[in-house]
């Protein structure tokens, strides 16, 4: 009974580790988002899905560093506003949680925009998630 309690406790630390706020992370809405605007003309467009779901589809434009890696790019300055972009939302605040340790303080990430694939040789699908 007592390691159903240990698990339990261990699985509400790591829901509030994974729900706990960003600070230098800031959330745009979807409508807000368009890359071709002025607004985001200077934000560098972080891609962290794995590279071969990158080469797929992909934002034209954007960086493609996957998680494992993010601790050691050198692809970015810290002095960058940088727009977070992934598959599934989790995803996304792992790496602004990472980018923020590493004194990024300018993140963004689009409310409910995940990337998907639409088959092979196409573009790249925005759907919503959470």
């Amino acid at each position: 009974m007592t390691l159903v309690y240990i698990a339990a406790g261990m699985l509400v630390v790591w829901l509030l580790i994974q729900l706990w706020p960003v600070s230098s992370l800031t959330y745009v809405d979807m409508e807000e988002w368009d890359p071709s605007h002025e607004r985001w003309s200077n934000v560098k467009i972080l891609d962290v899905r794995d590279s071969s779901e990158y080469w797929e589809s992909h934002i034209p434009g954007s960086i493609n560093i996957s998680i494992g890696r993010l601790p050691w790019q050198k692809e970015l300055s810290r002095h960058d506003e940088v727009i977070i972009f992934s598959s599934t939302w989790l995803k996304r605040k792992k790496a602004a949680r990472i980018l923020a340790r590493r004194g990024f303080r300018q993140l963004y990430m689009v409310k409910g925009y995940c990337l998907s694939k639409k088959g092979k040789g196409e573009s790249i699908e925005h759907k919503y998630c959470y």
